[in-house]
């Protein structure tokens, strides 16, 4: 029953997460702190969820590897769109 309780807490804890960020994405101007406060919140939640709800931490590693990797590149490619963008928009130009 433990298990039951702790993936519900896990699940609310997600979703008051959740909430935070489309409150901060609906009330905040975009700035450097509010995007890497988005950014901790995406690495956050997607470690929570292939750890608990994917329960990726008993699978094989290459897969929780990859899946881990994920949550951290792309908040990272998240952040280089926010502090570079016309280089990337130039770069991306045909």
């Amino acid at each position: 029953m433990l298990h039951n309780k702790t993936i519900d807490v896990i699940w609310l804890l997600l979703m008051a997460i959740t909430l935070l960020s489309a409150y901060i994405a609906e009330s905040a101007e975009p700035s450097f702190f509010v995007t890497l406060t988005i950014c901790i919140i995406i690495t956050l939640k997607g470690r929570m969820i292939c750890d608990r709800f994917m329960e990726l931490e008993t699978a094989n590693q290459k897969i929780r590897k990859l899946m881990n990797i994920y949550f951290y590149v792309l908040p990272i490619m998240i952040m280089l769109v926010f502090l570079f963008p016309e280089q990337l928009a130039n770069m991306t130009r045909l």
